[in-house]
């Protein structure tokens, strides 16, 4: 996995109001911690990080006035509405280290013809080496047929990469798709109801009437 040198500047003022600031100047607040190191509040700059942050798990080479740290991008924190990315935690990390992530899966192929794939998770949780940490994994569903499945411990991981995951947990399954025209004609019948039970409802109705 490429490290990416990003510079950053310590921090000294907080809240909300220094947060907006700091956005508007081009910056993203940020907080790297761990290896028993005390919170370190620094600033990054937000276009360059930002493009870095499309990939999951990404490493960044901080390097800062006293200071240079590896670290990986643990948490983001985005707009709700915007998407801009509000925050960051960074995560101190070593060369070699093990870390905890989650890891895309990645689904190639098709099954046979006229069944779909129904994917039920789409990351799994790995340990791996800090710096060479996988993308994705790829799962192949190429001529499977309905009722094939495919759980945690099928997946074929990349050397040095250790499955956290339950190993019974089902990552995909392979079925026919709904047949939505059935259904609604089903639905159509269910609403339209039987006429001859209207019609006696609405003499019921009458002779009460009368």
């Amino acid at each position: 996995m490429a490290e990416n040198k990003v510079d950053a500047d310590i921090r000294t003022s907080f809240g909300k109001g220094a947060a907006r600031k700091l956005r508007m100047a081009g910056k993203i607040p940020a907080v790297v911690y761990g290896h028993g190191a005390e919170p370190l509040h620094v600033a990054v700059p937000a276009h360059e990080t930002t493009l870095i942050a499309r990939r999951a798990n990404a490493l960044l080479d901080l390097k800062m006035p006293d200071d240079q740290q590896l670290v990986l991008i643990k948490d983001i924190q985005r707009d709700p509405v915007r998407q801009i990315i509000e925050h960051l935690d960074l995560v101190i990390v070593r060369k070699g280290e093990k870390v905890t992530v989650d890891i895309a899966i990645h689904v190639e192929g098709a099954p046979v013809s006229g069944n779909m794939v129904q994917l039920e998770h789409n990351t799994i949780s790995v340990e791996a080496e800090a710096t060479h940490i996988p993308d994705s994994v790829s799962v192949s569903v190429e001529g499977l047929d309905e009722g094939a499945q495919i759980h945690a411990s099928d997946l074929v991981l990349p050397a040095g990469t250790t499955l956290l995951s339950p190993p019974e947990m089902l990552i995909l399954l392979i079925q026919q798709p709904p047949k939505v025209e059935e259904e609604a004609s089903a639905s159509e019948g269910e609403e339209a109801g039987d006429p001859g039970a209207e019609a006696e409802a609405e003499a019921s109705s009458d002779d009460g009437g009368e």
